[in-house]
């Protein structure tokens, strides 16, 4: 649910690791400050859900990759004091928007920004400890490809932590076949640009064919109703409905709806925001290890 690298952007790299690139074709929500909003109440509102039990110790090597304007880096950095942290993108401005981000923020970790290819990176075999990766490959046209890339830099024995979510697990109170049909424009945009919205529920097969080992998968779920209303605010409308609401031109433009069904659709949406209204969403964390050789 968040900006990403994908296999043709990869995160830069001229001529094959270094091949510059200044934004994600794949990237079906945009780049506009409306987005980084978004993606920042995104991190905000769910980062003790997401990243309880991710923790670096001092001294470790940790590539996130596909970091974005650095909404889930703020959150590793100041969970894992005395972590050595590359964050790595395709998109020199969201690289800028993360620096300013944490240059703002106290953290105790060191991180360095660098723009490279996320499926080919841009360094040694075993550079890292750990691998982070959210948000992301549900972006990409090949992310069993981008997580056999990124195998390379991890060292043996060394962890990756991926989190996706899975469009197919939203379901609301009150019920909206409109409402149902804008979230299914959503995920069809992003299929046509090379990327998956339904992949939460493939990130234990696909960290299994990329030859990770002891694969784990959890769901993590959020639920919100009026009894919660930071969830309320700040996932159901600030996160899924103003993603979902992002699209609209783009819908429109392809012919997948109309500006009547699609203001309905929105509109319905929002109600489950409202009082008596509720949204369930799922995200997935999958955990795995690089062989040992």
């Amino acid at each position: 649910m968040r900006t990403a690298a994908t296999a043709t952007d990869g995160t830069g790299a001229p001529e094959s690791r270094h091949r510059t690139a200044s934004h994600n074709p794949g990237y079906v929500h945009g780049y506009s400050d409306r987005e980084t909003r978004r993606l920042t109440d995104q991190a905000e509102t769910l980062a003790a859900l997401l990243h309880a039990g991710t923790a670096y110790p001092a001294g470790s090597r940790v590539l996130e990759a596909g970091c974005g304007v650095g909404a889930q880096t703020a959150h590793l950095a100041a969970s894992s004091p005395g972590a050595h942290i590359t964050a790595i993108d395709v998109s020199a401005a969201s690289l800028a928007r993360a620096r300013e981000r944490l240059a703002a923020r106290p953290h105790a970790a060191t991180v360095h920004w660098q723009q490279a290819d996320l499926t080919d990176p841009p360094y040694p075999d075993a550079s890292f400890d750990h691998l982070f990766v959210c948000f992301v490959l549900e972006h990409l046209p090949d992310p069993a490809r981008a997580l056999a890339g990124l195998r390379r830099v991890l060292r043996p024995g060394g962890s990756i932590t991926v989190i996706e979510g899975d469009h197919g697990s939203a379901f609301f109170h009150p019920d909206s076949a409109h409402a149902r049909a804008a979230v299914g424009h959503q995920v069809r945009l992003q299929a046509a640009a090379g990327g998956n919205a339904l992949l939460g529920r493939e990130v234990q097969p696909l960290l299994a064919a990329a030859g990770y080992a002891d694969v784990t998968v959890r769901p993590r779920t959020v639920y919100a109703d009026a009894t919660r209303p930071g969830l309320v605010d700040g996932f159901t409308r600030n996160t899924f409905i103003a993603m979902i609401a992002s699209v609209r031109d783009d819908a429109l433009a392809a012919g997948l709806t109309t500006k009547a069904e699609w203001d309905r659709g929105i509109r319905d949406l929002r109600r489950t925001a409202e009082e008596g209204g509720t949204f369930h969403y799922t995200f997935f964390k999958g955990t795995a290890v690089n062989p040992l050789e």
